[in-house]
C-alpha cells in the first residue's frame, strides 16, 4: 500500500527544474510509457499524434491564467508589496483572497496602490479581513466597468511564475506560461501538460479524427502545496472550481463505449473528471468544487491513458500519476527521465502513461 509520503521521495538534481519553456511548444521531450509492458520510450512530444487514432479522445483544460501577481506599495510608508491574487470572492464589491508578503506589515484597513512607470495610482485595494498568517481578503476600490478593471489588472500584472522557477517573469511567460486553447479566465497556475501542444499539432490531430472534451478546472495554488503528513489519506486538497460540459461528457462516453483511448491532458483534468462520475462509471455533465486528492491504490473510473509532466518529489502531483500507472513504473520511468536529464516541472518534457 503506498499511502506514505517517503515513499514519493527521490533527488531531483536542481538544474533539471525547468527556468524556460523549449524553444518550439510540440519539439519538448515525451517520455511514453505503457502500463502493459511497462516499455518506456523516448520521443518528440509532436510524435504524440501517432499515439491517438480517429474516435479517440483527447480531455484538456481550457482554463486561462491571469496575471495574479501584482507589485504595490503601502499607503503612508510607501513600503513595497507583493500581493497575489488567489481568486475572486465576489464580483459586485469586487473582493478578492490574496496572499500578501510581507505579511507583517499589512493590517486590516491599510490601503495598498498599484502604480504604473509613471507613478500614477491604476488601482487602490483596501485590506478588510486576515484570513491566515499571510491570507488576507482585499476590495478594490473601484468605479469602472469590468472589462477596464480586466485591463487594468492584465496591465499592472504579472505572470504568476512559480517561486521555482529563478528568475522575475519576462515578456514572452505572458504567450507560453498559457495553452494555446485558453479561454476560460481564473487560473493562478497553468495547467502545464497542455503547454505543449501547438496550433499546428491540434489541426494534425483534429485531420487524424481525434475528438477534443473541453472542460474547465481553475487551478490554485493548493495543487502545489507542500504535504506535511506522512499518512496520505489525511492530506486535505484546496477546492477548486470545476466545470465539465454535456458535449465533453458525450465525447468521453462514447468514446469509452466503443473501448476508444480516453487521454487526460494533465492532472487538472484527470482530477475534474474523476470528481464527476455516474454510478455506471461514466463522465456527468457538472459544475462545482472538487477537493478530490487521488493517491494509491486509487481505480480510475474514465481516461485510460493521461499526459503530464515531470513533477517534484512528494507532491500530490507525482503522487496521483503512480496512482494512475502504477508505483515501481513511474519510479522507474523517474530515475530514467534523470538519467536522461529530462526537464521537470512546469516549463518541462512531458510523458504519456498509455
Amino acid at each position: 500500500m503506498r499511502t506514505k509520503l517517503s515513499n514519493f521521495k527521490f533527488d531531483l538534481p536542481e538544474e533539471l527544474i525547468a527556468q524556460h519553456p523549449a524553444d518550439s511548444r510540440d519539439e519538448s521531450r515525451l517520455m511514453v510509457i505503457d502500463r502493459a509492458t511497462g516499455k518506456i520510450e523516448h520521443k518528440i512530444f509532436k510524435e504524440l499524434v501517432w499515439y491517438l487514432d480517429e474516435n479517440d479522445v483527447l480531455i484538456y483544460n481550457n482554463t486561462k491564467v491571469f496575471p495574479a501577481r501584482l507589485y504595490g506599495k503601502k499607503e503612508k510608508t510607501g513600503a513595497d508589496i507583493e500581493v497575489f491574487l488567489l481568486r475572486e470572492l465576489n464580483h459586485e464589491q469586487r473582493l478578492w483572497d490574496v496572499l500578501v508578503d510581507p505579511a507583517r506589515k499589512i493590517r486590516v484597513g491599510n490601503k495598498l496602490y498599484f502604480t504604473d512607470d509613471k507613478n500614477n495610482d491604476i488601482l487602490v485595494a483596501e485590506v478588510v479581513d486576515n484570513t491566515t498568517s499571510r491570507g488576507r481578503t482585499i476590495r478594490f476600490l473601484y468605479d469602472g466597468t469590468d472589462d477596464q478593471f480586466n485591463a487594468d489588472l492584465d496591465y499592472l500584472g504579472n505572470t504568476p511564475l512559480p517561486k521555482y522557477i529563478n528568475r522575475d517573469a519576462d515578456t514572452f511567460d505572458k504567450e507560453r506560461y498559457q495553452t494555446i486553447y485558453a479561454k476560460e479566465l481564473g487560473a493562478v497556475a497553468a495547467p502545464t501538460a497542455g503547454l505543449h501542444f501547438s496550433q499546428e499539432l491540434m489541426k494534425r490531430l483534429e485531420l487524424k479524427g481525434v475528438n477534443f472534451a473541453e472542460l474547465t478546472l481553475h487551478v490554485g495554488l493548493g495543487t502545489f502545496r507542500t504535504i506535511d503528513v506522512e499518512d496520505l489519506s489525511k492530506h486535505k486538497m484546496d477546492a477548486e472550481y470545476f466545470r465539465i460540459p454535456e458535449k465533453a461528457a458525450k465525447y468521453v462516453n462514447d468514446a469509452k463505449e466503443a473501448g476508444r483511448r480516453v487521454c487526460a491532458v494533465g492532472t487538472t483534468s484527470m482530477r475534474a473528471i474523476e470528481s464527476s462520475v455516474s454510478a455506471e462509471g461514466f463522465l456527468k455533465a457538472a459544475e462545482g468544487w472538487t477537493n478530490k486528492f487521488i493517491y494509491p491504490p486509487y481505480d480510475f473510473s474514465i481516461a485510460n491513458s493521461m499526459i503530464t509532466n515531470f513533477h517534484l518529489p512528494k507532491s500530490s502531483l507525482i503522487i496521483m500519476v503512480a496512482a494512475f500507472a502504477g508505483y515501481e513504473l513511474i519510479m522507474e520511468a523517474y530515475h530514467e527521465a534523470i538519467k536522461e536529464k529530462y526537464r521537470f516541472y512546469s516549463y518541462g518534457d512531458a510523458m504519456m502513461i498509455i
